[in-house]
């Protein structure tokens, strides 16, 4: 390493001041000893206040480098976190919107944890159901609890590699649920299982349009005649799981009183044709506002006409000409799921209605005709 002149000079002036010293002692060679000596430390001090001074600004540099790189990091961080609540949020939305539900079951213990969008789907609250597989298993109908056993065991014992059962579920209102069951057995190191997670989905509303466009199909197919109309609404009332179904055409313009052409209850099965004023009932709204008319519940109070009911659906039926010819309605002893509303099928159902009502008056008017003198 080459020295500094600043630092060599004092350096070579000190040795040769303590030789001077040694050789000839006096006060001169002392004071230039000691001159070049406290020269020589103080250029050791600025040396070291120099290194100080560049070690403390490498630190500077360092800290702030790592300051920024914290920043950085904890910007990310919060990134992530940000689209994990996303993603989990998200998760949650698709979770409610599918109806699905989550379930784990220790084989061991029978402990069964079900998950709140599980419980909330049979209406029940988070403490409602029991944490046990008796709980779990009480919710499935009477019915279909044999079937699910069996398919249960079968993916336990590694018949089938997974678990896939459609089954009925009981609801807390009494109503029916018909849910896919899927899951999956998790083994230990000699295959045998010791827990299933698995999830639960609400198919109720595709398995009552599948079973709606069947029964529409077989009633609409039909050849028109006097059976046409009794034979849809007892199909139709069957399908979406109501009391009453009826179809009724309008006898007057504007309209105030309706004549059915098709009535089923499940009370009292088929009913000869009948007349009723529309004051005072729910069909009023549907005839002449031309609208639909959707009460849940509550039916009986807002309409005390209608005692014993509690749901009502009504839906127009509009002629080639754009007028209200009359309506299709549903009646409810209990409160109607929204599901019961299946637009697109009724679509359908109320242009096959409207076209064979007016194919009836058309030869109903055509049979009334006068018919022409014979020619002499």
């Amino acid at each position: 390493m080459t020295l500094h002149a600043a630092t060599l000079l004092p350096l070579i002036g000190f040795a040769f001041a303590s030789g001077w010293t040694l050789m000839r002692p006096s006060a001169t060679p002392t004071a230039v000893a000691l001159a070049c000596a406290a020269l020589l430390g103080w250029r050791a001090l600025e040396h070291l206040t120099r290194g100080a001074a560049k070690r403390t600004a490498w630190l500077q540099t360092e800290q702030d480098q790592l300051r920024a790189a914290l920043e950085r990091s904890e910007e990310a961080c919060a990134s992530t976190a940000a689209d994990l609540r996303g993603a989990e949020r998200r998760c949650e939305l698709a979770l409610r919107g599918s109806h699905e539900g989550q379930w784990e079951w220790e084989l061991g213990s029978d402990v069964v944890q079900l998950s709140l969008r599980w419980k909330r789907m049979l209406g029940f609250g988070e403490t409602e159901i029991g944490n046990d597989k008796a709980a779990w298993r009480a919710c499935i109908h009477a019915e279909d609890r044999a079937a699910y056993e069996q398919v249960l065991a079968r993916h336990l014992t590694g018949e089938d590699s997974r678990f896939e059962h459609e089954a009925r579920l009981l609801h807390k209102d009494g109503s029916v649920r018909q849910v896919l069951s899927r899951g999956i057995a998790i083994r230990d190191e000699h295959g045998a299982p010791y827990r299933m997670i698995g999830s639960d989905l609400d198919v109720t509303k595709l398995r009552r349009v599948e079973t709606v466009l069947d029964a529409v199909a077989e009633a609409t197919g039909a050849a028109p005649g006097p059976d046409f109309f009794p034979t849809l609404v007892q199909h139709f009332a069957r399908a979406i799981g109501v009391d009453c179904a009826f179809i009724a055409e309008c006898i007057n313009h504007p309209a105030t009183r309706v004549r059915t052409l098709g009535y089923w209850s499940a009370a009292t099965g088929h009913r000869a044709p009948f007349e009723f004023d529309l004051a005072g009932t729910p069909c009023d709204q549907v005839i002449n506002e031309a609208r639909a008319c959707f009460h849940r519940e509550g039916v009986a109070q807002m309409f005390p006409r209608e005692v014993g009911y509690e749901g009502y659906l009504g839906l127009p039926i509009i002629g080639s000409d754009g007028r209200v010819i009359g309506h299709l309605a549903f009646f409810n002893k209990r409160p109607l799921d929204d599901d019961v509303r299946v637009d697109s099928i009724f679509r359908i159902v109320l242009a096959r209605a409207a076209a064979e009502m007016e194919r009836a008056a058309a030869l109903a008017h055509l049979s009334d005709a006068p018919r022409p003198a014979p020619s002499p």
